[in-house]
């Protein structure tokens, strides 16, 4: 029997790549997506079965969940928890609202989809839920607040719940990533103009000659330890099929290092360290 996985986000990315790298290991692959389109073309491209599910609408996250079993038969392996997005501002200027908003997309939603998967794999007595966090969900960076604080709110929540479901054959994983090559800056800069005032802003100078023009560009330089979206793929292939899955995968060495650096170094260095980010 084919295992049966559901990916979140898969319009591009991280979830795109893992949907595909999937597939070709004979995976029963769901991607799921946020818009209709991105879907349909998942499935005539690839051939992939698809849902749609977007977090900040509870009512997609129930019908797709309950697609996905259709077309699973009932069963679900493993749950991948990975679509987000970023509102990169200084903390002061976002409304909030805006964190209101992140945060459903972000952490309460992936809430209710795992709640949806948990009595699937409580009944097979086993399963494994994959959540995709950052280096952001254990070390702060300055304008990057909204995404912090939601990474950071789901590795409590993915830590805790790994506590409780000990002994019931269900897996909690954290993936950790770096800088990875995606559409995150891109899909930031929608969330930017939607939310963010800056214009009137006491960090006006900063958002007009550093963060709206890192932004802006279609095409940035590599970042020095920047990865593409399959090394992610990887470490979730990794956390899927091992035997004995690790709690936690850090991808890129900016995560290894920055884990280093927040156990051996003081506050005020790490402060100094991330204000150059």
């Amino acid at each position: 029997m084919r295992q049966t996985i559901l990916i979140t986000g898969c319009s591009s990315g991280i979830g795109y790549n893992c949907a595909l790298k999937f597939q070709q290991k004979n995976w029963h692959v769901i991607a799921s997506c946020r818009n209709a389109k991105d879907s349909a073309f998942l499935k005539s491209q690839y051939g992939l079965d698809t849902v749609r599910i977007d977090y900040e609408k509870p009512n997609t996250i129930k019908t797709g969940f309950n697609k996905a079993l259709k077309l699973s038969g009932g069963r679900l392996d493993v749950l991948f928890n990975n679509g987000a997005y970023a509102i990169p501002a200084a903390v002061e200027d976002l409304p909030t609202n805006a964190l209101r908003s992140i945060f459903e997309a972000n952490l309460f939603g992936w809430h209710t989809l795992t709640r949806l998967a948990l009595p699937i794999m409580f009944a097979q007595k086993s399963g494994r839920i994959i959540q995709n966090s950052s280096v952001l969900g254990f070390a702060a960076m300055q304008f990057r607040g909204a995404y912090v604080a939601t990474k950071f709110a789901l590795e409590g929540l993915t830590d805790t719940m790994r506590l409780e479901l000990r002994g019931t054959g269900i897996d909690v994983i954290l993936i950790e990533p770096g800088p990875i090559r995606t559409k995150i800056r891109e899909n930031a800069l929608i969330q930017f103009e939607k939310w963010i005032g800056w214009e009137e802003a006491r960090q006006k100078s900063t958002y007009e000659h550093k963060l709206i023009p890192r932004l802006s560009i279609t095409n940035p330089d590599k970042d020095l330890f920047e990865l593409s979206a399959s090394s992610v793929s990887e470490a979730v292939w990794r956390a899927s099929t091992a035997k004995k899955p690790r709690a936690r995968y850090r991808v890129t060495w900016a995560t290894t290092l920055m884990m280093l650096t927040k156990r051996l170094f003081p506050t005020w260095l790490i402060d100094n360290i991330s204000r150059h980010y």
